[in-house]
């Protein structure tokens, strides 16, 4: 086996074998599990960079074997991967190092960093799967990975959040293989491919396919957070911080909106999509949670849950841009896969530096919290003005594209939905800025801590200060080589273009 065959095997064992060691260590091994788990980041990052730069570089990444009789576990990394895979290393690397500062004196450490060591092995599994076998079988492993994170404290509150979970995920998986099998006796195997594999096929075919298409999305929206399907998310908020950026940031809905991109593009292709009248009704659907999201966001007086439905939302950006037929709308889709991380990712991180160093978890108690902790004020704010899409930040950007992409397809009433979505977010988020800002303190904190000259604890500060940046920056650099905007460029150039 070559080493480029052997990389995408590698990206995984990195988190892989770390949730092994780490749950085989006593509870009292607290360095020895912080050194695996920043080696084992540190370790993916630099397979997927570079598996990145060879990808770029016109490189294959490949490596599978026969499972099962027409089942072949397969990894692969093509430039979508890479998109994804780019997002999860990158960011588990700054979520680790803010749960370890967060957990610091909290029990059971070993079990919540292997599941959470395991969870990311999922995602990237996710990512690199080179067919619909190899995706559901990572797939599954993610809701099995994620379950005891959310139930982590073990509290009745955090065990009925668990179970909510599991009976939305478990039945959106049901959905999801009967989908795969279906296909699978329909049309064979199907390898991911760029532009997709019916663009010739039998019409006497096409009920089937369209029916197929529906139980796909179907049973990956629930994790995507798709309207009717979205009812986990909120309820899931009682796990702890790291776990909620994880969530909504890099694993369980990314999973579930890259899920779609794959079935869309490498599947059924968008061009083939388009002929069976199956990209009207998605975008709909993802408009519709786009705006209810939003509009359920403006009720919530608890932060995280605020976030929360703010991520039902944003991530129907991503689906939104997928069915928008045409290359800019594909680009404001995939952008927005890393956009909307980065930027809630930082907002879930600074929710968590305002419960563990204040003990603040309503939206009422913030008021004068910006005096009190600056630096994560100055995080939060910006984060929630990219989430706005406010220039030149990161959801800018996408904002941007994706209306130039419904222009281009000529669906005006995509940017209708754009505006009105950045109006809900300005009023749902703007109020948090200005309490934090320019309401004076009321009373004393519910329970503050002190970390001598810092705000809060050096582990919790840092990760969202860097992640921050980079909104500024993708934004500010959208243009450059290499960034999140050019990259996502190259991969419509490889969808549209056979």
């Amino acid at each position: 086996m070559t080493f480029a065959a052997m990389l995408p095997i590698l990206a995984l064992l990195s988190s892989l074998l770390a949730a092994m060691i780490i749950f085989a260590l006593p509870e009292t091994s607290h360095r020895a599990r912080t050194i695996i788990n920043l080696l084992a980041a540190l370790l993916k990052l630099l397979f997927v960079v570079i598996m990145t730069w060879g990808v770029f570089r016109g490189m294959t990444f490949s490596v599978g074997f026969t499972m099962l009789p027409g089942a072949t576990f397969l990894l692969r990394a093509d430039a979508l991967a890479m998109l994804f895979a780019g997002l999860s290393a990158l960011l588990w690397l700054f979520t680790t190092v803010y749960a370890v500062g967060y957990l610091e004196d909290s029990p059971n450490r070993s079990r919540f960093f292997g599941f959470f060591s395991l969870c990311v092995a999922s995602t990237m599994g996710i990512a690199l799967a080179g067919n619909l076998f190899t995706f559901f079988l990572f797939y599954e492993m993610l809701t099995l990975s994620t379950y005891p994170l959310v139930v982590h404290r073990g509290t009745a509150k955090s065990l009925r959040a668990g179970s909510n979970y599991l009976c939305y995920t478990l039945g959106g998986g049901a959905v999801l293989l009967l989908g795969i099998a279906w296909l699978h006796g329909l049309m064979g195997e199907l390898p991911f491919r760029e532009t997709g594999h019916f663009q010739d096929s039998d019409p006497a075919t096409h009920l089937s396919l369209t029916i197929i298409f529906v139980l796909l999305i179907a049973g990956l929206g629930v994790k995507a957070a798709l309207f009717p399907l979205h009812g986990w998310l909120p309820r899931a908020m009682v796990a702890p911080a790291p776990v909620s950026a994880l969530l909504h940031a890099v694993a369980v809905v990314k999973a579930g909106a890259f899920g779609i991109v794959r079935v869309v593009y490498d599947i059924y292709g968008i061009e083939f999509s388009a002929v069976l009248g199956l990209l009207q009704p998605l975008a709909w659907l993802a408009a519709f949670t786009i705006l209810y999201g939003s509009l359920r966001a403006l009720y919530q007086s608890d932060l995280k849950r605020r976030l929360a439905f703010s991520t039902v939302s944003q991530v129907s950006y991503i689906i939104l841009g997928t069915t928008l037929f045409g290359p800019l709308g594909t680009v404001g889709g995939l952008v927005h896969l890393l956009h909307q991380g980065i930027m809630k990712i930082t907002l879930f991180f600074c929710a968590g530096n305002y419960a563990e160093t204040l003990g603040v978890h309503r939206i009422d108690e913030l008021d004068g919290a910006g005096a009190r902790m600056p630096a994560t004020s100055v995080a939060f704010t910006l984060a929630a003005l990219g989430m706005i899409g406010l220039p030149p930040l990161a959801g800018f950007i996408t904002k941007w594209t994706l209306g130039l992409g419904a222009l281009a397809a000529n669906m005006e009433w995509a940017i209708v939905v754009l505006l009105l979505s950045s109006l809900l977010n300005a009023g749902y988020f703007l109020p948090i800025v200005y309490r934090l800002w320019f309401r004076p303190q009321r009373m004393a904190w519910p329970r503050e801590r002190r970390w001598g000259r810092l705000e809060t604890h050096p582990w919790l500060l840092w990760p969202p200060l860097i992640t921050v940046t980079l909104t500024v920056l993708v934004g500010l650099l959208a243009a450059a080589p290499g960034s999140p905007l050019s990259w996502a460029r190259l991969v419509a150039v490889r969808m549209y273009l056979p």
